[in-house]
């Protein structure tokens, strides 16, 4: 597999590859490909008592034989992986969106693995934007709701330091054997939404730190690049 000058993985976004979802797309990074589905349901959770805002959730799963041995569905609710992924995916999207502009309405955002090679959750909120952009497209064209609700793109990336120097997207042998791992998420402003980070091994430095979030910032800086040019496609 052949990595760009960054060290990204090759990345695609096919939109709207389900026919019945408001908002759709299949990402691909290197090996790993995940399967978004943004829909649209009038009205709010519960919780949300009186408050006129929408709301944007998401919800995240791995298909069985997404990895290399069978992987048990999660009849009995979801785990605590599952649940942590699901709330930071829609924290991410939440992010970027303007819940008053979004009215009385709910956009979930299912993402489903269906091929694991690390770097699920990153691609998966990457993918996820893509989805929740048609389906927000939709309630705006139709003048459900008077204005788009998307204030910026999102997108995230994993980096980390892998024997001694710092790599990005990490797949499932980088991540293995990775010192520090990091998941970074970010606005097309350049805003920080979430970083995840973890010294496996050995802690890591101030300057690495700042390191490894440049790299990142220049990595999503692709993906955001990729993400567009999957909206523009027909």
């Amino acid at each position: 597999m052949t990595r760009d000058r960054l060290g990204l993985r090759p990345i695609k976004i096919q939109r709207r590859p389900l026919r019945y979802a408001e908002g759709s797309a299949l990402i691909s990074a290197g090996e790993t490909r995940v399967l978004c589905a943004a829909s649209i349901e009038p009205g709010r959770p519960r919780w949300m008592g009186n408050d006129r805002r929408g709301w944007v959730t998401a919800e995240y799963n791995m298909l069985p034989r997404s990895t290399l041995t069978r992987t048990r569905r999660e009849r009995g609710g979801a785990s605590g992986r599952t649940q942590e992924i699901s709330r930071l995916i829609g924290r991410s999207l939440r992010a970027v969106t303007d819940l008053e502009a979004l009215g009385d309405f709910t956009i979930t955002v299912d993402c489903d693995v269906i091929q694991a090679d690390g770097g699920t959750r990153t691609a998966a909120i990457t993918g996820a934007y893509v989805a929740l952009h048609q389906a927000c497209q939709k309630l705006a064209r139709e003048k459900t709701i008077a204005s788009f609700p998307l204030r910026d793109q999102v997108a995230a990336v994993s980096v980390g330091i892998c024997a001694g120097k710092i790599a990005l997207d990490l797949d499932y042998r980088l991540d293995a054997a990775a010192e520090v791992d990091l998941n970074v998420v970010m606005t097309g402003a350049g805003e920080l939404v979430e970083v995840q980070g973890t010294a496996e091994i050995k802690p890591f430095s101030r300057a690495e730190l700042d390191a490894m979030l440049d790299l990142a910032a220049r990595g999503i800086a692709v993906l955001l690049a990729a993400q567009k040019k999957a909206l523009r496609a027909k």
